[in-house]
This record gives C-alpha cells, structure tokens and sequence, in this order.
C-alpha cells in the first residue's frame, strides 16, 4: 500500500512542480464587486482555485452523506441494545444441560 501510495504521490507532485515553473507569469485577480486587485502568481490562481473547488465538493459530499451517518449510528444503538438484552438473557438463563432439540429440527 505504501509503494502504491508513492507510485501516485510522486508523479503527481512532479507534475504540480512542472506546472508551477512553467506558469510563473504575474497575473492580476479582481473580484469584481469588490473594489481590490491582487498580483500574484499564475500557477498560485489556478492551484488555489482548485483547491477552493476540491473543499467545496468535499463539504458537500459530506454534507449529502448526512442521513447515512444518522441512519448509521440509530442502527449501531440499536445493535448494541439488542446485544446487551441477548447478554442478560443469557446470563439469566438457568444452569443445567443444554435444551434438547425438537424432533424433526436440525439441531
């Protein structure tokens, strides 16, 4: 996993590298309603707005998945509770040999 991880990691930051040498032009940022400009790097613009992208979709990824993780933690409650009644059952259970099984039933 770990070979794996640097077989991506590696390249990919190569590639970054390649990418920011190669776009070093100062450009200029105004956003336009407000009434300032920012110069700066290209390679900074581009890379910064991919990073603004990636955490807006992330946020609302895990916004989405919000239901799942509800649903996913009633049902560990109810797991757990149903686990703790077959415990008590269990150790209320009276000593002595096992309950024979019916005729007619595996077991």
């Amino acid at each position: 996993m770990k070979l794996f991880h640097w077989l991506v990691t590696a390249p990919l930051a190569l590639v970054l590298v390649v990418f920011a040498v190669s776009n070093r032009a100062r450009v200029s940022v105004t956003l336009w309603p407000f009434p300032f400009e920012i110069e700066t790097r290209l390679f900074l613009v581009i890379l910064l707005s991919l990073l603004v992208g990636l955490l807006i979709g992330m946020l609302l990824a895990w916004l989405s998945g919000g239901a799942a993780r509800r649903e996913s933690r009633a049902r560990a409650k109810r797991i757990a509770a149903l686990e703790r009644e077959i415990d008590g059952l269990r150790a209320s259970r009276p000593a002595g040999p096992p309950p024979r099984s019916l005729p007619g039933t595996d077991g």
